[in-house]
């Protein structure tokens, strides 16, 4: 009980240091913190049109927090979460175009539901692939996962470019044609952009929840992330996990990649993605909980969304909810840091022994 109220108790202190220490900075550029907070909550809540443009910008940091989050749980540090992402767009587009189909807006034909989840399902092996590749130079040649992981970021979106400039490319504009009509995710409010890839999103939360903290298998792999060589001794096939956790957490982030490509933005282009590195943030605040890591994602997309009413408000720049972004990152990890202190892990042990908290 004390270890979750602990969990619980850093991200949200953290969210509160983060806001109250911006309203600060607000207050010295000028501004008004309650008026520029008033508007950056109606942006994001106002109207249920604004609330599913947050739903919208949730979706694909929740896959990139979900990837990032089970590999972590495994002992291992997937940093390649973006490089993942775009080659599961770049997969299911390319998929898309394969299939062919008539243009136009989602809705407007009908559905080829096999092609729909053929083109996920390519988006989601792209990503396995992309993240078995750390994973296998790990546990055959001992190389640090997270200096692979990233550089196969920018192989990744190099690889995109040469997609979206080459081969894909949409006449003269440097970027590929939009998903036929029938294999668009379909909406699920008229009036809104809230597609069938949040209920993805969350029954993927859900199955990875219950494989983490209900089966053996999820078990063995926590352990294995506590202490790899413990779990060695105890004849469990650490390199396997640790592979598997790789290529499970590479397909979670390519099914994004295509979820998004598929439900929102339709085309691949320059300035797509950008949620890789979120998505690592997200899962640490998160505490590595899938279900902390949704929490976490839909503030992340709520700031996003607010932001450009804040701007129109107050004037003040949509730059400062990076900064908010920032503060919450740094107060989350050195506030899980400071708990696991040994003398603070003691005094907190004793103060809930006294409380009567078991």
């Amino acid at each position: 009980m004390k270890q979750m109220l602990v969990k619980i108790g850093v991200p949200v202190l953290s969210i509160v240091l983060a806001f109250v220490l911006n309203a600060i900075l607000i207050t010295a550029i000028g501004g008004n913190a309650l008026q520029a907070y008033h508007y950056l909550l109606l942006g994001a809540f106002a109207n249920f049109t604004n609330f599913g443009e947050t739903l919208v910008k949730v979706s694909p940091l929740i896959f990139t927090g979900l990837a990032a989050a089970f590999a972590y749980r495994c002992g291992v540090f997937n940093l390649g979460g973006e490089g993942q992402f775009l080659m599961g767009s770049t997969a299911a587009i390319w998929c898309a175009s394969l299939i062919g189909g008539q243009q136009g807006a989602a809705g407007t034909v009908p559905a080829d539901v096999l092609g729909i989840i053929t083109c996920l399902a390519a988006g989601a092996i792209a990503g396995g692939i992309w993240g078995a590749i750390p994973g296998i130079l790990k546990i055959t040649r001992g190389l640090n996962e997270m200096i692979v992981s990233i550089m196969l970021n920018y192989i990744a979106s190099f690889f995109m470019s040469w997609v979206y400039t080459g081969p894909l490319r949409a006449g003269n504009v440097p970027q590929t044609e939009a998903v036929a009509a029938r294999l668009k995710l379909s909406r699920l409010f008229a009036g809104t952009r809230i597609h069938a890839g949040i209920i993805i999103a969350l029954v993927i939360t859900a199955v990875l929840y219950y494989f983490l903290f209900y089966t053996a298998a999820g078990f063995k792999l926590r352990a294995i992330g506590l202490n790899q060589t413990a779990s060695r001794f105890n004849g469990l096939h650490v390199k396997t996990y640790i592979l598997v956790a790789f290529i499970v957490s590479g397909a979670i982030a390519g099914l994004g990649g295509s979820i998004e490509l598929q439900g929102t933005q339709y085309r691949l282009m320059d300035g797509y993605g950008g949620y890789g590195f979120d998505g690592v943030a997200i899962a640490l605040i998160g505490q590595l909980n899938p279900v902390g890591t949704v929490i976490v994602a839909y503030l992340f997309a709520a700031l996003r969304t607010g932001a450009t009413m804040m701007q129109v408000g107050t004037g003040i720049p949509t730059a400062i909810i990076n900064i908010i972004q920032a503060l919450v990152i740094i107060f989350a990890v050195a506030g899980s840091a400071a708990v696991n202190m040994p003398k603070i892990k003691q005094y907190l042990f004793q103060s809930c022994n006294k409380k009567g908290v078991q």
